[in-house]
Formats: C-alpha cells, sequence, structure tokens
C-alpha cells in the first residue's frame, strides 16, 4: 500500500514542506499539492469569512 504524497504549510517560516518536517503547532495542512500549501493561509481565511457570513445570517433569523 502507498501512501499519497502530502504537503504541508510552515505558518512560522512561511515555507511549504514536502510531508511534515515541523513541529505540528507551526504547520497547517496535509495538502495534496504543493500549491494548495502554499496557498493555504488565503484559502484559510477564506473559508472563515464564509463562516462568518453563516453565522451572522443564523444571527439575524
Amino acid at each position: 500500500m502507498t501512501q499519497e504524497k502530502r504537503y504541508w504549510y510552515n505558518v512560522k517560516t512561511g515555507e511549504v514542506e514536502d510531508g511534515p518536517q515541523s513541529f505540528s503547532t507551526d504547520r497547517i495542512g496535509p495538502f495534496a499539492t504543493r500549491d494548495e500549501a502554499a496557498n493555504a493561509l488565503a484559502t484559510y481565511e477564506k473559508r472563515n469569512r464564509a463562516w462568518d457570513e453563516e453565522d451572522e445570517a443564523e444571527d439575524d433569523w
């Protein structure tokens, strides 16, 4: 059984890791591609914004 290659984004260094290389508290992921990992912060920001908007909509009804 082969494992798929995974990538992580290191929030401390701003670098993409080819496999988990740093402390888990310093990285987010895993991601399927290097590009997804490189854009991790933008992806997380977009998701958080959507969740915030969803919460606000639920509060309004």
